[in-house]
């Protein structure tokens, strides 16, 4: 009788908080490579449905890739994250902050949905206008799912220094996206990229952890 030997590299990988994080951030690149429009805040009513005219495709699949699919992974990643925090208050920071993510997120993807397929300058207006504040709401939850992360004790250093960044960041494009402030929603270059870092590493981390 042969013994199947599973190296620990590759349970880390297949674990579900690994592979909900590797696939948070697939899910994120591929949905930003998707050709949909990026209407500006100061766009009117009129100028959205334009935009989006003959994009109603493209406009979805990016709102699924890039907040349907993901509010899963957040919402895996922080209860996963909750279970093994060593900190009550983190853990019930991390539960809170993630889930309510997860739950904006996904309303969301709905918004956009709803945006997608518009049929006056008013209500296109109005959505979009809410997809963004809600925006600028999530990523202040996010800033505090990575507090917690670091709070758990469980991350690496150099994990710990990029979720403290991230969370720096992420405060001020939200402060962008939920007041509508341009200037300041740029940032999101900055904290996007710093967030699929977090959420991925914090996965494998979780994924080493169950080991």
């Amino acid at each position: 009788m042969s013994t199947v030997v599973v190296h620990p590299r590759h349970h880390v990988l297949t674990s579900l908080p690994a592979a909900v994080g590797i696939a948070y951030s697939a899910s994120w690149i591929a949905g930003l490579t998707v050709g949909a429009p990026a209407p500006a805040f100061t766009d009117s009513g009129g100028e959205i449905i334009r935009e989006l005219l003959g994009h109603t495709g493209a406009f979805t699949t990016q709102f699924l890739l890039t907040e349907g699919l993901p509010a899963i992974g957040l919402a895996v990643v922080a209860l996963a994250l909750a279970r093994t925090a060593h900190s009550p208050v983190a853990g019930r920071l991390a539960t809170v902050t993630g889930v309510a993510a997860a739950l904006i997120s996904f309303t969301q993807f709905l918004l956009g949905l709803a945006l997608a397929r518009a049929g006056s300058p008013d209500s296109a207006h109005l959505l979009f206008e809410l997809v963004n504040r809600f925006d600028g709401a999530k990523m202040f939850l996010l800033a505090g799912l990575s507090v917690a992360a670091v709070l758990t004790g469980l991350l690496p250093r150099w994990l710990n220094y990029t979720a403290i960044a991230m969370a720096v960041a992420i405060v001020a494009s939200g402060i962008g996206y939920l007041f509508l402030i341009q200037g300041l929603a740029t940032l999101a270059y900055v904290s996007g990229p710093l967030l699929l870092v977090v959420i991925t590493g914090t996965g494998l981390v979780l994924g080493r952890k169950s080991r």
